[in-house]
């Protein structure tokens, strides 16, 4: 049996569909669905060089990489790489030829430096570090079983502050634009993101094709958005909270766990059972009002980065 590696064919939704499921087998932690495969795919800027690589079997999908520059950092030659293979079709080859053909797209494009999130499992770490990566900075799946989970009361938002969707915010999203901005800058992270341009948050961002724009809670204060948590949903049963943030200026008043609070019940009444989230191990804050909603840990990747000499 020989294994091959090709690019995804974006007019072919049956290779789309085999990508999301694939990824989904890997990585179930992240809601995964041929559109949202699709727009990472278009939407991305031409400047990212960014790729989809499937690997395939005898005529079947058994792998995935996800390969660009980090276009939007102020330090050139940053490249990212995320290798998924089917948990029941691994030791087939297909990892090593996925990171090789990723690789070589971005030694070509000028990168000099690789970073890949690997899940924290023996045999992924191994695999990682015999092709010259090393292990850096953690991150954790956490799950919250939203149809038995005790979340704390729908609160009360303080004197002067008001709760809003991200739908309140579609004649004018520039507002959430600014907000999502500044908090991206502050998430911990191996690279630097300087996020200014609307125009590419529009398309990227706003027009995500998961956005939930009704669940997506808005902390509004003094006339503007100071804090949110950004929902992601497939049309299933499964919530995803793809960010939650606050304003620098209006830190530790508790906004950020009042919209993630809030934002879970509106979840919840409106179906959702399955709610996940993810946060960097040396985001303490994020972590403590996580647990302190019910949360818990389903899983660990470590960052990886290698130099290219």
């Amino acid at each position: 049996m020989t294994v091959t590696v090709r690019d995804l064919r974006p007019g072919d939704p049956p290779d789309v569909e085999d990508f999301a499921r694939v990824r989904h087998q890997a990585l179930p932690h992240i809601l995964w669905t041929s559109a949202s495969v699709l727009h990472t795919l278009a939407r991305t800027p031409p400047e990212a060089w960014a790729r989809s690589l499937v690997a395939e079997e005898d005529g079947e999908v058994i792998g995935t990489a996800q390969v660009m520059l980090a276009h939007d950092s102020p330090e050139p030659g940053q490249g990212m790489l995320n290798i998924y293979v089917h948990p029941e079709r691994t030791g087939r080859g297909a990892g090593a030829l996925l990171v090789r053909a990723a690789e070589e797209h971005l030694a070509a494009h000028g990168a000099t430096k690789l970073f890949a999130w690997v899940l924290d499992e023996p045999a992924n770490r191994a695999f990682a570090e015999r092709r010259g990566y090393r292990a850096g900075r953690c991150a954790h799946f956490l799950r919250l079983d939203l149809s038995r989970a005790a979340l704390p009361p729908l609160p009360a938002p303080p004197p002067g502050v008001e709760l809003r969707t991200a739908a309140d915010f579609a004649d004018d999203p520039r507002p959430l634009f600014r907000l999502d901005a500044e908090t991206m800058s502050d998430e911990p992270g191996d690279i630097d993101i300087e996020f200014t341009d609307y125009a590419a948050w529009l398309t990227q961002t706003w027009e995500h094709p998961l956005l939930d724009r009704e669940l997506t809670t808005v902390v509004v204060a003094e006339g503007r958005p100071v804090a949110f948590s950004v929902a992601f949903t497939d049309g299933g049963s499964r919530y995803v909270t793809a960010m939650t943030g606050t304003a620098r200026a209006f830190r530790r008043r508790g906004l950020a766990k009042l919209a993630k609070t809030v934002a879970l019940h509106r979840a919840r009444a409106a179906g959702l059972t399955d709610a996940r989230t993810g946060n960097d191990t040396g985001n303490a804050p994020m972590l403590a009002i996580n647990r302190s909603l019910g949360y818990e840990i389903c899983a660990t990747e470590v960052r990886h980065v290698r130099e290219l000499v």
